[in-house]
């Protein structure tokens, strides 16, 4: 149900960070720890799974909408999940991406 806007105390932009802001240059990154990232934790905190869950509903749209400026990997190993960073001069193979 919709609810009014004056029923709140306070009304905030709705900024996110940008990759560049966000990501540091030729690091490396899982979803989960970009979901960290977003909400000002370190990569690697320490929080519970409910908790997670609701930081991926916002990093995964994170990670799509901003798609153009970043690369991913594949995982290294079948248990770890894919890997993105800040797109680079260099980063992507002639033609990859065409």
């Amino acid at each position: 149900m919709p609810t009014d806007k004056d029923d709140f105390s306070a009304l905030y932009p709705c900024d996110f960070y940008t990759p560049a802001e966000l990501l540091a240059p030729g690091q490396m990154y899982t979803v989960y720890e970009i979901a960290r990232l977003l909400q000002g934790l370190e990569p690697d905190a320490e929080i519970d799974e409910g908790t997670e869950e609701i930081l991926l509903d916002w990093a995964i749209p994170w990670v799509i909408v901003n798609a153009d400026d970043l690369v991913v990997a594949e995982p290294r190993t079948d248990e770890e999940p894919g890997y993105y960073g800040l797109r680079e001069d260099g980063d992507v193979a002639d033609g990859a991406d065409e």
